[in-house]
């Protein structure tokens, strides 16, 4: 599985829905999530991320009680599946599914099977022998959890793979700037750092932009993908093409409104990706 040093692909991000990004709900409905795998957010539509979004203020109000607990997923089964290391990430996916009730099940790559050469294929029969609900799943090589899904009949959430993508997190942070300033849409958004390696800032990017903010990316050019230099991500049709690219830093943070600051990912790019 590889992975291309460009964030471009041919979908355009989703507008139909930006009514909703102020809160607009002029139509009479509610934004709905009913998608069956959380993989990454370029084909999310706005109203999905909406959906999230509001759902996730309501849960907010459910950590805050004294009892932290609600029956959403009683009887269902949770598999977090993380071939690479991760504290806090893993943590939260334990503590949800406990919060909503569920039976949580770790399985880590160290001391399971995979140490012994089992295949991601030969895992995947596995799991769904076991009939799990959702499985979440955290692997070094771009596109594992996508290929996961295809032999699963449970719910797939991407919890990073690779440098491609890690939604959950971009899930969060839209939400942590909305809760913070209130909207997302027509806010400068600056992400500085080690644009090309790191999945944080891809899927930001797709989650920013289809939420209407004004995304700034800046970053030494050995750092940023190559459809950023070479002009491809200008072109008319690219989903980033309303994306600013500012390698000067001081520039780039005039009138900022959020900073995203990326450490360098130096474990992706020391390996195969």
């Amino acid at each position: 599985m590889t992975q291309s040093s460009r964030l471009g692909s041919d979908a355009a991000p989703d507008s139909d829905q930006r009514h909703l990004v102020n809160g607009d709900h002029s139509r009479g409905r509610e934004p709905t999530f009913q998608r069956k795998h959380v993989l990454d957010l370029d084909d999310f539509s706005t109203e999905e991320i909406e959906a999230v979004l509001q759902n996730a203020d309501a849960m907010l109000e459910v950590l805050q009680r004294d009892i932290k607990k609600v029956p959403t997923l009683r009887g269902k089964s949770v598999i977090t599946l993380f071939y690479e290391a991760s504290t806090r990430t893993r943590v939260s996916f334990e503590q949800a599914g406990k919060i909503l009730s569920a039976d949580v099940i770790n399985v880590s790559s160290s001391g399971s099977s995979a140490e012994k050469g089992e295949s991601l294929y030969n895992t995947a029969l596995t799991l769904q022998a076991m009939n799990a609900d959702i499985i979440v799943m955290r692997h070094p090589h771009s596109g594992a959890p996508h290929f996961l899904a295809r032999f699963l009949d449970a719910s797939v959430i991407n919890a990073g793979d690779g440098q491609h993508a890690h939604p959950t997190q971009a899930l969060l942070d839209l939400y942590t700037i909305r809760k913070h300033l209130g909207r997302i849409a027509g806010l400068k958004v600056v992400i500085v750092g080690d644009v090309l390696y790191s999945r944080v800032a891809r899927s930001n990017l797709w989650g920013l932009t289809k939420m209407g903010a004004d995304v700034v990316i800046c970053g030494p050019p050995t750092l940023m993908p190559t459809d950023f230099l070479n002009g491809e991500q200008a072109t008319e049709g690219h989903p980033f093409r309303a994306v600013t690219v500012e390698p000067n830093l001081e520039k780039a943070l005039e009138d900022a409104d959020v900073i995203m600051t990326l450490r360098l990912q130096l474990e992706r790019q020391q390996a195969g990706h």
